[in-house]
């Protein structure tokens, strides 16, 4: 009788577990979705706290809106400013058309002006980078010599300081001596630095003043031949209208920033690991914390690979959740590509001549059938049971 009863228990066991795998090494895996900041500014409210349930759309943080509000203030302003140029341009294309009134006499006496900047441009430049760079130069040629002769009596006493053949009142004249002329030296080399961007700064203003020579024959030029005007004014309105368009986008830029200071949720999900508080300065791309819909978790079971050979997408599968001590049905999803130790931070090498066999783990992902919030409610890292069946 008693062996019956073995019998009957093994071939129930049998048929229980045919068809069947198991493994305890799977765990709740889900969406995780960080909140980060995308400008520049100082936290003002938080409206959630940490493990809050939030729906998608609802605010979390406020970040202090007033100086993208203070730059978008000047981007309306630069707007508005960019198409009144643009309407101004628009005038004076017909008017330009329609009137030929000559302007030499302006043209002439800017002409003449700049011709004088131009030559006292030239005469400063001739000072700066001759007699004041020369004198410089001569300074610190000086200022070298009586530092090296400096040193060299200092070179010489330090020996007879050392034989206490001379006081040290007279080693620390010369050593005082040594320190004036490096002084000096120094000072020298800064006005010989000075004399030399004073000069590079008379040639800036030279070649200013000769562009503004080569600016003021153009003027002269155009003046003669008021007709070809029209098309300059022609390009002046193709660029208030591309200056229009460019203030219109950095406007929408700013504006764009500005909505950036109110920051919703972009799912419904429980707030965790919040790490952002009121007062505090934060970056673009800093984190603040995560959201994680519940909703929408799966389970990802490591099964050893001798155990995967007849395992199939779409496979009937079955979960059990030790927090609830119930089992929820669900299905095979899809296999992973690669073991789990392929792809951790470090993969194991095994050209060291010390190779053992290890049975690997590879990941399947099951999905689970809908769970009413009710019965349960499944959060990623729980540890779980799972089962797939294979027949």
């Amino acid at each position: 009788m008693a062996a019956l009863i073995v019998a009957a228990i093994a071939i129930g066991l049998y048929f229980h577990y045919h068809g069947r795998i198991t493994t305890d090494d799977a765990q709740v895996d889900g969406h995780i979705t960080p909140i980060s900041s995308k400008v520049y500014g100082k936290v003002s409210e938080v409206l959630v706290s940490d493990y809050e349930q939030v729906k998608a759309g609802q605010i979390l943080v406020r970040i202090d809106p007033r100086d993208i509000e203070a730059d978008v203030a000047k981007k309306k302003a630069a707007l508005i400013l960019a198409e009144s140029q643009e309407r101004a341009a628009q005038v004076g294309v017909p008017l330009t058309q329609e009137t030929t009134t000559s302007g030499s006499n302006s043209a002439d006496a800017q002409l003449s002006a700049a011709e004088a900047e131009y030559a006292r441009a030239q005469t400063s430049y001739e000072r700066d980078s001759t007699a004041e760079l020369a004198y410089a130069r001569a300074n610190v040629a000086a200022r070298q010599a009586s530092y090296d002769r400096a040193q060299a009596d200092l070179d010489r006493m330090k020996p007879l300081a050392a034989k206490a053949e001379i006081s040290k009142q007279q080693f620390d004249s010369f050593l005082a001596a040594a320190r004036v002329t490096e002084s000096d030296l120094k000072a020298a080399e800064e006005k010989l630095r000075a004399a030399e961007k004073n000069a590079e700064i008379a040639k800036a203003v030279l070649l200013a003043s000769k562009a503004r020579v080569t600016q003021a024959h153009a003027a002269v030029q155009g003046a003669q031949a008021n007709r070809k005007q029209v098309t300059i004014r022609t390009a002046e309105l193709s660029s208030a209208k591309a200056a229009v368009s460019k203030a219109r986008a950095e406007l929408e830029a700013a504006e764009l920033q500005l909505s950036y200071t109110t920051i919703v949720a972009p799912v419904g999900g429980v707030v965790t690991k919040k790490t952002v508080e009121v007062g505090e300065i934060v970056q673009p791309g800093q984190g603040m914390f995560v959201l994680i819909p519940l909703h929408d978790v799966w389970v990802r079971a490591n099964f050893k690979e001798t155990q995967l050979a007849n395992v199939r997408p779409g496979q009937k599968a079955e979960v059990h959740v030790d927090m609830y001590g119930k089992t929820f049905p669900g299905h095979v999803n899809s296999i992973a590509g690669a073991t789990g130790s392929r792809l951790s931070l470090l993969p194991p090498e095994n050209a060291t001549g010390n190779y053992v066999k290890v049975v690997q783990r590879i990941p399947v992902k099951i999905v689970l059938d809908p769970i009413p919030p009710d019965k349960a409610v499944l959060r990623p890292g729980m540890n779980v049971e799972a089962t797939i069946f294979t027949k």
